[in-house]
């Protein structure tokens, strides 16, 4: 083999292979993700109902087709999620007007006091996950993320 060193895909801190930014994503998100689930557990609920909870304490109600869009979810999964948090009194599905196929998902009173609590009981954790970092990276790091993640042009 002559020329330049081939580079190889490690998940050690420095990796410079094409790979890196994907497995260093994927720890940050393990990370994240399991400091938040603990949060939401004592609430009854996981990260895929909360991901739902946020739609619906932000937007009201929601088609269960738009949550699938919103939260990059699949139909199957989607309608899982929702039997999930109606089963909990978390939401409800409507019929929509005009479309008896169409269903619109509610958050409910009670939904609204399992998101704000876990909401409140997942922000010591989520200080915690930057607590390492140094002032101001926290949030240029939220920066960096975002634009990552919602390119301009709309190819996320």
């Amino acid at each position: 083999m002559t020329g330049k060193p081939r580079t190889r895909a490690t998940d050690r801190p420095g990796d410079v292979s094409p790979f890196a930014l994907g497995l260093l994503l994927r720890r940050a998100h393990a990370r994240a993700a399991g400091a938040m689930a603990a949060a939401m557990r004592p609430h009854g609920l996981e990260l895929r109902h909360f991901a739902v909870l946020i739609i619906l304490a932000d937007r009201g109600p929601t088609t269960q087709r738009d949550l699938v869009e919103a939260t990059g979810s699949d139909k199957a999964g989607i309608m899982r999620v929702v039997d999930d948090l109606e089963a909990k009194g978390f939401a409800v599905r409507n019929a929509v007007p005009g479309d008896r196929r169409v269903r619109e998902v509610e958050i409910t009173p009670d939904g609204v006091k399992a998101f704000d609590a876990a909401h409140e009981d997942a922000l010591a954790p989520a200080e915690e996950l930057v607590s390492h970092l140094r002032a101001g990276e926290p949030a240029k790091l939220m920066d960096l993320l975002t634009r990552f993640t919602y390119p301009p042009g709309g190819e996320a």
